[in-house]
């Protein structure tokens, strides 16, 4: 079928109106021309839907700093392919992710949603992952396109970042994306660089589509597109709609002459490419065949290979245990996801208390609290709820119009919802109202309420408790409809006494693509009266065991989308409780439940420390398959670890004046502590294994690999990562000390042995150069040095190749 002529069929009206979504998440359908609605759905760690609704779960896939940690494009792949069949289960014609920014700043506040600070790492598993979501006829779209490496001021920030540094770094992540996996899309930022907004960026145009061939679909973040002018430059579809910054004024900009019909029939080509992609267009079908892959079993394995050992002195793998204390507020409330739009509603979840107690059914396990991490409201379990209008499990909501009448209600089963698309009429309705009969199981004084924007009333058994207005914090409407602000007032609750609880919200008028958009919690706030009661519990718990798991981690106030972090310190009393339980018992292992670097001041005082990120929906099963040796702990850093906050050379993602200047140029990540010469709590590409590991006889073949022999010197099975590094001494252009130039992972027996070949990066011996008979690509002559091994400091093989013009 040729694609012009469908165009030719199209009236202007059409043209245009096709280039701006129809809901918060499809796009429209032109029956006329065999063209359906396509549906974009969130999320890069699994496919929500075009509803955010637990009647309708998803798998809930590892973070994506567990999957870089893996180190593994296999793994990428494979999990691509289950993204894609959850996409093809849900009829999700595309998927919005990879996030593949950069980790520039520990304190960015997706850095959980995105890969590595490295270019490379992140360039390779991208590809994988995008290749393994489009093998399957869905479509992957690689984010936020380009430098959108923070989330202060994400909106409205400029970031100035030179041409070389763009090229050799935050480009080149997502180069191969395009290059090598084809992307079917890829979606423009909210910041601007060098002064223009992404939407209207001349690198939408180069290098996307003039160097690297790019015939896909630039797609807006939510509300990125501001003004017609976006429409003359390589911006291609407008999302969310129906209203938005294009629909008539880019018809009358068109009619006018201001903006050509050509950039417009370009933009449609592209869609009904994109359609018959995804088989949304007459006469293209998505591949059949789709492959049997457990989802479920894929969530358990890469939640393992992407754990991290950091520290063991002899205490893992565990075997042969009778008493374990497992303790920590994240051992049983575990973050299996960071916060914001990548979030998920998996139908069950296994913490890691659960996990501990699922491997060990004959073992005494033991629980305590310790401290309290959450902030703010936490949803009711939903086994507590009663509905008071079926009688079965859940809650009763209702929107209600100014006079009280009922415009809309349904069944819920869970406290925290979300409304983004769907049927509720949130723009024409003025009060939401929700109802549940509420059964405590413990006795004792709580703080009932709930976390959204607005006034709200809070009622128990028919009295007013309280009414008051939550005040989102800064302008982020995506921040303050995904992790709101929280409400609460005193209750006493009798364990088994059911408590009739209603909240009222008075509907804010938002504005734009979020006017139809709403997000609520109704729970109830952790008590924390006396945190050194906690901490004595677990003390005496500790000691009375075989060994302690501590879990710690940080909550959904610390690392979600819409704002930065403040500190890299672990929330509560986190590192006075681990401290406490290490003096009590010298067999402490404790399971660090973050998406990103936090701080760990006590790391030397324990018996080992791993990194689980968040782990996904299986997360307790595999920690718990690693702790007992079932399986190799697979993970090595994707990102340097600090010592403490003031050694880290590139921290600030504030904005001054409304810019973010990258001056420190290509040196962000280990490039910028190899530069400051400051050693951190863990280096980049750090990660321990249950044996030990041989290599030798390091050759360079030519430019494009090396060779060497690996060798398992333990008594198992296991996993290493082998990194190969480039470094160029007396060069005339300013370089890293040393950069990710290739990796690769090897798996073997007991004393086995294996030659491999590690494939280098394309551009690894060239350098982005700007010159007045224009810019490009370019070798330095002379001789580079190649360095291999376990981390960007444990490098013990050298080899030397000669780079010719």
């Amino acid at each position: 079928m040729n694609f012009d002529d469908l165009l030719g069929r199209l009236t202007l009206e059409d043209k245009v109106r096709i280039l701006t979504g129809q809901d918060f998440w499809s796009t429209y359908a032109l029956p006329e021309i065999g063209l359906r609605s396509m549906v974009l759905s969130d999320g890069p760690s699994g496919v929500r839907g075009p509803v955010w609704d637990e009647r309708d779960p998803s798998l809930n896939l590892p973070s994506a700093t567990a999957l870089s940690s893996s180190w593994d494009v296999e793994i990428a792949h494979r999990y691509g392919v289950v993204s894609a069949l959850e996409a093809r289960r849900k009829n999700v014609d595309v998927v919005l992710g990879p996030t593949i920014n950069l980790h520039r700043s520990p304190l960015g506040g997706r850095h959980f949603e995105a890969f590595s600070e490295d270019p490379v790492l992140t360039a390779e598993l991208a590809a994988a992952y995008v290749a393994g979501v489009q093998e399957l006829g869905v479509g992957a779209t690689p984010k936020h396109y380009v430098a959108n490496d923070f989330e202060t001021d994400r909106f409205t920030a400029n970031v100035v970042v030179d041409e070389r540094t763009l090229r050799e770094v935050y480009l080149l992540a997502f180069e191969k994306a395009v290059t090598e996996s084809k992307a079917w899309l890829v979606m423009s930022a909210y910041n601007s660089i060098n002064g223009a907004t992404a939407s209207e960026n001349d690198l939408l145009e180069t290098p996307l589509n003039t160097d690297w061939g790019f015939d896909g679909v630039v797609v807006s973040d939510w509300t990125a597109v501001r003004s017609v002018e976006s429409a003359k430059h390589s911006q291609d579809l407008a999302m969310p709609g129906p209203i938005g910054a294009w629909g008539d004024a880019l018809l009358q900009a068109v009619r006018s002459g201001e903006v050509k019909e050509d950039a417009i029939d370009r933009k449609v080509l592209r869609i009904l490419a994109l359609a018959a992609r995804v088989g949304a267009l007459e006469g293209y079908e998505k591949p059949a065949g789709v492959p049997q892959v457990d989802g479920v079993a894929f969530a358990r394995t890469a939640a393992a290979e992407g754990t991290v050992l950091l520290t063991n002195n002899n205490e893992l793998p565990w075997a042969d245990l009778q008493r374990v204390a497992v303790i920590g507020h994240n051992a049983r409330d575990a973050r299996t996801q960071g916060g914001g739009s990548a979030t998920v509603i998996p139908s069950a979840v296994v913490s890691p208390l659960d996990g501990i107690r699922n491997a060990l059914p004959n073992a005494e396990v033991t629980y305590s609290i310790g401290a309290v991490v959450q902030e703010g409201v936490a949803e009711l379990p939903p086994a507590t709820m009663t509905n008071p209008q079926t009688g079965e499990r859940g809650a009763r909501v209702r929107f209600l119009a100014a006079d009280g009448t009922e415009l809309y209600a349904e069944d819920r089963f869970s406290s925290a919802l979300v409304y983004l698309g769907g049927d509720a009429p949130i723009a024409e309705s003025t009060v939401f109202e929700f109802r549940t009969s509420w059964t405590p199981v413990e006795s004792g004084a709580i703080k009932l309420g709930f976390a959204s924007v607005g006034r709200g009333r809070i009622f128990a058994d028919g009295n007013l408790l309280r009414e008051d207005t939550a005040v989102p914090v800064g302008s982020d409407l995506g921040a303050a409809l995904l992790s709101p602000p929280s409400i609460s007032t005193p209750l006493d609750v009798t364990a088994g006494t059911p408590v009739d609880i209603r909240v009222e919200l008075d509907l804010p008028k938002l504005e734009g693509g979020l006017s139809n958009a709403f997000g609520i919690v109704v729970g109830v706030e952790p008590s924390n009266d006396d945190p050194q009661a906690l901490i004595d519990e677990a003390v005496a718990a500790a000691r009375a065991a075989e060994v302690a798991l501590v879990v710690v981690g940080t909550n959904s106030k610390v690392e979600s989308e819409g704002y930065d972090r403040t500190s890299l310190a672990l929330p509560g009393r986190q590192d006075d409780l681990v401290r406490a339980v290490a003096a009590a018992n010298p067999r402490t292992v404790v399971v660090v439940n973050a998406g990103s670097p936090v701080l760990l001041p006590w790391r030397d005082d324990v018996a080992a420390t791993l990194v689980t990120y968040f782990g996904g929906q299986q997360y307790g099963d595999a920690l718990a398959d690693v702790l007992l040796g079932r399986t190799e702990p697979g993970g090595r850093l994707p990102t340097t670890w600090p010592r403490v906050e003031e050694d880290v050379p590139v921290i600030d993602v504030t904005p001054k004046d409304g810019v973010v200047r990258y001056d420190e140029g290509i040196h962000i990540g280990y490039r910028a502590w190899l530069k400051a010469g400051t050693e951190p709590a863990y280096e980049f590409g750090h990660g321990l294994g249950y044996t030990t590991w041989e290599l030798s006889g390091l050759r360079a073949n030519d430019p494009t690999s090396v060779a060497l022999t690996v060798r398992n010197t333990g008594d198992r099975a296991g996993k290493h990562v082998v990194q190969v590094y480039a470094e160029r001494a007396d060069s005339t252009v300013d370089r890293p000390a040393r950069w990710l130039a290739g990796f690769a992972v090897v798996r073997l027996d007991a004393g086995q042995a294996r030659e491999i070949t590690v494939a280098l990066h394309n551009h690894t011996f060239e350098h982005w150069a700007v010159a007045e008979e224009g810019a490009g690509w370019t070798a330095e002559p002379g001789t580079f040095t190649l360095r291999a091994g376990s981390s960007v400091s444990d490098l013990a093989l050298t080899a030397e190749l000669e780079i010719l013009r």
